[in-house]
């Protein structure tokens, strides 16, 4: 079995690789070959990444315009006819807006013809807003809002400063949501002609100033074959045992679900 890994901006493969370390360790029975690529623009470091991982950072894209993703998605189509065929997509946060891009747009040009992945593992994402536009999904003034400010937070609660200063403390999660708001209201709040139809795992945290984009993307896939788990942090993929162990629980049954 052999899973596409796409990191977050800044980052890298092998950042990723490192990130995902504990709760691979669950699966080692499955026998999976996890193939962590590193994105096709150079990059800076993610906010706070350069305390913790060395240079290279790599990008998926230099903004997310849907040209820009579009152009990547080509990239991406040659790698897998390359290094392929992959049985599923693991992804973290602009990695997810690819691997909902790739998706997405397979569906829109091509829905009768089998889809890149059986399985999608989407951690810390949300969806890609500009390209959905294009292509028939409608994004309100309020989804927007609740993107920028977002990415607002993220981007100071991310910052080294804020990490040596805070800790874990750092993470509030409450920028992106302006207040209480039930997750299947979220989902609703972004209506399109077509969901994802593979089995997918949302991974995100209820701390991350990003929360309300995870939850968003996880309503533009199938609910009956989707499933969510908060971890309850941050933008960041928590290692203690409890998390690690629900996380691959979970990666488990979607690649199984894949498979079936």
């Amino acid at each position: 079995m052999k899973v596409l890994c796409l990191h977050g901006k800044g980052t890298s493969g092998a950042i990723f690789k490192s990130q995902t370390a504990s709760f691979r360790s669950h699966l080692t029975d499955l026998r999976i070959d996890f193939d962590f690529i590193d994105g096709c623009y150079p990059s800076t470091a993610a906010a706070g990444i350069d305390l913790f991982y060395p240079a290279p950072y790599y990008s998926f894209w230099e903004d997310d315009s849907p040209e820009a993703i579009q152009e990547t998605c080509t990239w991406l189509k040659g790698l897998i006819a390359e290094r392929g065929p992959y049985d599923a997509v693991m992804m973290f946060s602009q990695g997810c807006s690819l691997g909902a891009a790739m998706l997405l747009l397979h569906q829109a040009q091509d829905p009768t013809q089998p889809p890149p992945f059986k399985a999608a593992i989407f951690i810390c994402g949300g969806p890609p807003l500009k390209l959905l536009d294009g292509i028939g999904f409608e994004i309100s003034d309020t989804v927007k809002e609740r993107d920028r400010l977002g990415r607002e937070a993220l981007a100071r609660q991310a910052h080294s400063a804020s990490i040596l200063a805070r800790g874990s403390a750092r993470w509030t999660g409450e920028a992106s949501v302006g207040g209480a708001v039930d997750e299947e209201e979220l989902r609703e709040e972004i209506r399109g002609p077509f969901k994802v139809r593979i089995p997918t795992v949302h991974v995100y945290g209820s701390r991350d100033p990003r929360y309300a984009a995870g939850v968003h993307l996880s309503g533009i896939c199938e609910p009956a074959k989707r499933r969510v788990f908060d971890h309850g942090g941050g933008h960041e993929i928590p290692r203690t045992d409890q998390v690690s162990r629900r996380i691959a629980d979970l990666v488990r049954w979607v690649l199984l679900e894949g498979s079936a």
